[in-house]
């Protein structure tokens, strides 16, 4: 850029008063652009949690929950780590971004938060545990292997101070994945704990429960650590802090299934000046949302292929209400343990929950039911002992079709499916079901076996152009957590 018109001196005045507007509007711009801090545990039911009513102690998730908004009704799409965290980063629904499996990977051309906040000007971080891929589709600025790194966090939150530069961070932990060998278990006496009612009571299962809960405390120490790193860089105040729970637990009737327990998730949402402190939500909110809540309260435009929908509205006080329903899938195949094709599919409103299984006549199993504590539920049944026995056949064998009220059966224990009087609502449900299914491009069946198609196993096999080359890693990449 040129000042020196001879002809007319004031134009140079004018040009450069012009570019320094132009700089301080954009400075003010950026400056408005609120931070966001995402912080996820591990394989956590979300009734464990302290705010939640969960004999777990949380005192830094508590409160953040007095000092901004705790979501009820918070769910995700699939009850697994890697479908999970790719539902969060692409704002897509499983199916639709083909990971829906395990370990598993999104669709060439899928767009992720690195893309759409970077393009905002956002520098967008993970630290600790990833189980995503490819590479080209999560460009984010990596650190941590399991577990956050808080070195890397202080010097990412140093930076963007220094360079008044809004920055996105994921802050990913493996806690309370087992094993659970992290935190103080002598604070949850095994012979002390409350255990969940679908559950059978042994030593093995208190054993194991006791030192879950440990591990709980353990992240909410980490959620501690991340929250005084703001405040030490003085970024609170204009931070969007989000501390959710992953799926449920690594128990029986949570994690790998379609209950609450499984599918159900915490959502704890700070943002100071914007969300009022110490308030609760109903509105019906899925991890397809928080992309698009965050371009949204970005200033960002939401792009019509997320799927999601900002619930930033929910967060400013403007409405109540969000969706009318929520949808879950499950597939077996390619889990460890997993029975081979025990596909599931599932659709909740506020007072029902319908659960659709593919392949009835399959023994559903995964990875816990070869654990120490479901073996031992299985030796009660053995024993003569009726109500283990009972839950290890509803563990393992499962209707074509479950019908909850989930408004009077917590816990999705008396099935209303063969009931009379309920057969319009599960009529209504099923073509809701079936409607989501075929916008996803879900086949049911012919979908579940397709399933190693989208596993990393295959693309390691048949490595695509835009993929990273089978073994060959970043330097800053960490290594991919098993789930």
């Amino acid at each position: 850029m040129r000042f020196n018109d001879r002809h007319n001196p004031s134009t140079g005045y004018m040009v450069i008063t012009l570019f320094m507007l132009g700089i301080f509007t954009e400075m003010t711009w950026a400056a408005d652009k609120p931070n966001f801090v995402f912080i996820i545990a591990d394989d956590c039911t979300h009734r464990d949690l302290g705010c939640y009513g969960g004999q777990a102690a949380t005192p830094n998730i508590d409160r953040l929950a007095t000092e901004g908004m705790r979501f009820r009704q918070c769910f995700q799409a699939a009850p697994m780590c890697s479908p999970t965290r790719h539902n969060i980063y692409t704002g897509l629904y499983p199916v639709k971004s083909g990971a829906y499996p395990n370990h598993t990977f999104a669709k060439a051309g899928t767009k992720s938060v690195c893309h759409y906040l970077g393009k905002l000007g956002y520098r967008v971080a993970l630290s600790g545990k990833t189980h995503i891929g490819p590479k080209p589709i999560f460009p984010f600025e990596y650190s941590g292997n399991k577990n956050p790194d808080m070195d890397a966090i202080d010097q990412l939150l140093a930076e963007c101070q220094t360079d008044d530069t809004p920055f996105c961070l994921f802050a990913c932990s493996n806690e309370p994945h087992s094993p659970w060998d992290k935190g103080d278990a002598s604070q949850y006496p095994p012979e002390k704990v409350k255990l969940p009612p679908y559950w059978v009571d042994t030593p093995e299962q208190r054993e194991a429960y006791s030192n879950y809960l440990a591990e709980i405390t353990y992240f909410d120490g980490q959620v501690g650590k991340i929250l005084d790193l703001l405040d030490k860089h003085q970024h609170a105040d204009n931070t969007v802090v989000m501390v959710t729970s992953e799926q449920g637990n690594g128990f029986p009737f949570a994690k790998w299934t379609l209950y609450d327990s499984g599918l159900q998730t915490a959502m704890v949402v700070r943002w100071p000046g914007k969300v009022q402190a110490n308030t609760e939500s109903d509105a019906l909110i899925e991890y397809v949302d928080v992309l698009p809540t965050m371009v949204d309260a970005a200033g960002g435009t939401v792009p019509k292929v997320l799927e999601g929908k900002s619930f930033a509205p929910v967060l400013l006080g403007k409405t109540t209400e969000h969706k009318q329903q929520v949808y879950g899938i499950m597939t077996t195949r390619g889990i460890i343990n997993g029975s081979d094709t025990f596909g599931i599919r599932s659709v909740r409103t506020k007072q029902y929950k319908l659960i659709v299984n593919l392949t009835p006549q399959i023994k559903f199993t995964n990875a816990c039911t070869k654990s120490k504590a479901f073996l031992s539920w299985k030796r009660k049944a053995e024993s003569g002992d009726a109500d283990a026995a009972e839950k290890v056949r509803r563990y393992h064998h499962r209707p074509a079709v479950e019908l909850y009220d989930v408004t009077q059966d917590w816990y999705e224990w008396k099935n209303l499916a063969d009931d009379p009087s309920k057969a319009e609502v599960v009529a209504e449900l099923r073509g809701k079901l079936d409607a989501w299914m075929q916008q996803q491009g879900d086949h049911g069946q012919q979908t579940e076996i397709e399933a190693f198609q989208h596993q990393g196993r295959y693309r390691k096999k048949n490595p695509r152009p835009n993929n990273p080359k089978p073994g060959k890693k970043s330097a800053k990449q960490p290594a991919k957590a098993t789930s």
